[in-house]
């Protein structure tokens, strides 16, 4: 009976080629800083966080943003810079090269019925 225990308590050692990020719910660090707020003893908080994988640095930030009162603060939030970009803008964009296209195909197209008009006048005969 103790060997099945036993092995679904097996961990599987293979590493991630590129590790993932650990992103946590709102719903998950309230309920952290709840529970270490409740602990007083020494060494409890330490234990908590042993126990759930943390460390004191991840309890820090999420103290400030309750602080202020960010609810929204202690959702996770996507990590790198800000989008710069304004889609109308970049649609304007896309649109204003297009146009440049187009006038320039229209215009070597009038150039070619040009010539050719012309080719017809030199050709004929008087």
């Amino acid at each position: 009976m103790a060997a099945p225990a036993l092995a679904e308590r097996v961990i599987d050692p293979e590493v991630e080629a590129k590790p993932k990020r650990r992103r946590f719910t709102a719903e998950y660090k309230r309920r952290i800083l709840q529970e270490a707020d409740a602990l007083t003893g020494t060494g409890q908080i330490g234990a908590m966080l042993r126990r759930e994988g943390l460390y004191s640095t991840h309890l820090t930030p999420w103290r400030r943003q309750r602080e202020r009162g960010e609810l929204a603060g202690l959702a996770p939030t996507k990590r790198g810079r800000k989008p710069t970009h304004d889609p109308a803008a970049e649609t304007i964009a896309q649109l204003t090269r297009e146009n440049a296209r187009l006038k320039a195909k229209l215009e070597r197209a009038e150039t070619i019925i040009e010539v050719q008009k012309k080719s017809r006048r030199c050709w004929r005969s008087p």
